[in-house]
């Protein structure tokens, strides 16, 4: 650890609700894999933090002596590579190119030095269902690739490790994009134990036309088993989904994507609204710290737009 992450862990540890778990890594680059257009898997050799890292949770990536962009961008787990003792040693991250950030983190090369903190944020929760549905939205579908192995028993996560005590009998992942042009390729989805896979397009290229959210329409609607759903991409499609699971007493939980900028709680730029019982019935909470996985029910969601 740099002396500089030194100082930090000494100032989080005084600073009461702030992240303390978090720790500091310098990562190499080791993979760079397209899954889709202008969509990547990045993998980074950083084997004390791929021990730690839980499904749900994120890091702080940035490149070291840059200083344009100066603060690192959030980065969730999409899943862990091991070795032949099947031993975490690198982290995979999926992304999409949509700023300066990405745009290096596409051109970044073998051997390329990346700076990782965390890990950071709470993840999903292990839930005792019959039924698991995970519903992501363009690049919102990342975080399930971990979390089905894991509710599967096809892999461990996090120090101590984490198991699921009743695994799900079944597990559903319906995601959805615009058309099939922004589909990612969903090969490592493949081969886990009971996962269901559907696909939803907009314009109808792939899969059912329609919102993904049509298809979690479709499996609440079926005859009732025990389920969950945990869901992550735009916000529209979020709120959409909280609405369905909420008309079903459904449980849910969302993974937000607020913008950040310091990943451990200090400067507020990530908060997001929650019911509370005092008055006036709402307060904020910050994704990087209590989030990003929030329980439906407790966001004072804004009124909605499509699904």
């Amino acid at each position: 650890m740099t002396d500089s992450a030194s100082t930090l862990d000494d100032w989080l540890t005084a600073s009461p609700g702030m992240v303390r778990q978090a720790v500091s890594e310098g990562g190499r680059v080791v993979e760079q894999v397209e899954l889709a257009q202008a969509t990547y898997r990045l993998r980074i050799a950083a084997p004390q933090l791929s021990r730690r890292i839980r499904p749900g949770q994120f890091f702080m990536l940035r490149f070291p002596q840059r200083d344009d962009p100066l603060l690192g961008r959030p980065f969730a787990l999409y899943d862990v590579a091991r070795d032949a003792a099947a031993q975490p040693v690198a982290i995979d991250f999926v992304y999409h190119v949509v700023g300066k950030t990405t745009g290096l983190l596409s051109r970044a090369a073998m051997g390329d030095a990346v700076e990782v903190w965390g890990p950071l944020g709470n993840g999903f929760p292990v839930v005792s269902v019959e039924h698991l549905i995970c519903v992501g939205g363009g690049i919102g579908y990342t975080p399930f690739l971990a979390v089905a192995r894991e509710a599967a028993g096809q892999g461990t996560y996090g120090l101590p490790l984490r198991r699921w005590a009743a695994p799900p009998r079944r597990i559903t992942l319906c995601y959805g994009v615009r058309t099939r042009a922004q589909r990612a390729d969903l090969a490592d989805f493949a081969g886990i134990p009971g996962l269901d896979v559907r696909l939803a397009t907009d314009d109808g290229s792939e899969g059912r036309r329609g919102f993904v959210t049509d298809l979690l329409r479709e499996l609440l609607d079926a005859p009732a088993q025990s389920r969950a759903v945990f869901c992550c991409g735009p916000e529209p499609m979020m709120h959409a989904t909280a609405r369905l699971c909420a008309a079903q007493q459904v449980p849910c939980w969302l993974s937000l994507e607020s913008p950040m900028a310091c990943g451990f709680g200090a400067c507020f730029s990530c908060v997001t609204k929650v019911r509370t019982d005092e008055p006036p019935g709402w307060d904020y909470r910050r994704t990087c710290v209590e989030g990003p996985v929030f329980a439906a029910h407790t966001l004072a969601l804004e009124s909605d737009g499509g699904g």
